[in-house]
């Protein structure tokens, strides 16, 4: 019987490692936690949010990056000392007898590089979201942002965390097999596909009614696009969207689009000469938005977030060759038609006609004409919305496959310490 499991009584000690705390890890450390024989701590940089039975730990850095280093090298010099730093406290923790049976730990900040040398008999799961290429992914995908002579050099050296990592860890985590496709091939046999999970008995259609800021009250049944994003940035299709809405909101007179995300960027470049690309596209735009119908609502508690989600006639998801959103996955749960971008990690996920709806990631008509068909009559995909939510409940859903599978990957690693 697994020590993982509610059966068993053997207490296991875990160490979780994610500088935003719970990130990844929230639904496993709750699962962990909530069986009082296990011992959950919980190493990060985020002092926000508590989960019950979790004992966290902060760290930080303790200086910034050398103002002078390479720029090729910033990040590698900001990760060494995040995994400095997550070194010292994990020496303060075996100093009070605290050994892991198993450590995880999300690889992109460099947290994981150090624990084997304090922990050496501890397996050590990585969590490997993206291996940087020149070719086949997100770089060099959009014209805008063209390739230079800096540019392979650069990407090049941008992996040398990802191979510390993956030298450093027992096994490897990656969430889709597009994910892990990238990486390379001599790592395959220690990455393991395993999905965080989407929670379907809370992501779910439901009739909704959400009112907005300016009290405003809209629900299941209008004419309601949306759109979700942590920034509202390049890589997740923003200028798209948005070179879009003219058309979709003539067509649609009684159509209203609801975009929810930050104004800061998450990947690529800040928009040059604005201070975000929502105050570029709106500048770009200016005469022809009917801004009236256009709702930025900004960043959402989840709960907030969800309701979007259900009011939703279309929900627009498009993203570069690159780390696939939850939000996709969520919005597929809540019953939502899907308007995705015709690139590999949606397509892993989304059949044309299927599940959801596949666009030009580059092609603002394409997008409208896809979301008009779908507001012109409410009922005409009923069955993509239906066959959506059954991609997720079947291969993502939290309880019945991804917990599981994390757990399995927990047993394996434990199987196999020295």
């Amino acid at each position: 019987m697994s020590a993982f499991t509610e059966c068993d009584p053997n207490a296991m000690k875990i160490l979780l490692i994610h500088q935003n705390f719970p990130g990844q890890y929230l639904h496993l450390a709750r699962f962990l936690a909530s069986h009082p024989e296990h011992r959950v701590a919980f190493i990060t940089q985020r002092s926000e949010g508590t989960i019950p039975g979790v004992e966290k730990i902060l760290y930080q850095p303790r200086r910034t990056i050398s103002p002078q280093v390479h720029h090729y090298l910033r990040e590698s010099e900001g990760a060494v000392l995040n995994a400095q730093e997550v070194a010292r406290v994990a020496m303060d923790l075996r100093n009070t007898g605290f050994v892991p049976d198993v450590m995880l730990g999300h690889n992109g900040w460099g947290e994981i590089w150090y624990l084997k040398d304090v922990f050496p008999k501890s397996p050590l799961i990585g969590y490997f979201e993206f291996f940087y290429r020149t070719q086949g992914a997100d770089v060099g995908f959009d014209p805008a942002d063209p390739v230079t002579p800096d540019t392979a050099p650069r990407v090049r050296t941008k992996n040398l965390g990802n191979l510390l990592g993956l030298e450093a860890a027992d096994l490897g985590q990656t969430p889709t097999q597009w994910q892990k496709s990238v990486y390379p091939s001599r790592y395959h046999s220690i990455l393991n596909v395993v999905y965080e999970g989407i929670d379907t008995l809370v992501a779910k259609p439901a009739p909704t009614r959400l009112t907005l800021g300016s009290g405003l009250g809209v629900a299941s049944g209008d004419e309601i696009v949306t759109y979700v994003a942590r920034n509202l940035e390049p890589y997740r299709g923003f200028p798209t969207l948005m070179r879009s809405l003219p058309t979709i909101l003539a067509s649609r007179p009684k159509a209203r689009v609801l975009i929810v995300g930050g104004d800061e960027v998450s990947y690529g470049s800040r928009p040059n000469g604005h201070l975000n690309f929502r105050e570029q596209l709106l500048k770009e735009l200016e005469g022809s938005l009917d801004l009236g119908r256009v709702h930025f609502l900004g960043r959402l508690p989840y709960s907030a977030y969800l309701k979007v989600l259900q009011v939703s006639r279309v929900h627009v998801y498009l993203t570069y060759p690159f780390v696939l959103s939850t939000s996709m996955l969520e919005a597929m749960s809540a019953g939502c038609l899907v308007v995705g971008s015709r690139t590999p990690p949606v397509e892993e996920l989304i059949r044309d006609e299927e599940n959801g709806l596949l666009v030009d990631f580059f092609s603002p008509e394409d997008v409208a004409k896809r979301v008009i068909e779908a507001l012109e009559d409410g009922r005409a995909h009923d069955a993509i919305r239906q066959s959506a939510r059954e991609t997720i409940v079947m291969k993502y859903d939290l309880h019945t496959r991804c917990l599981p599978a994390h757990l399995r990957l927990l047993e394996a690693a434990t199987a196999a310490r020295v």
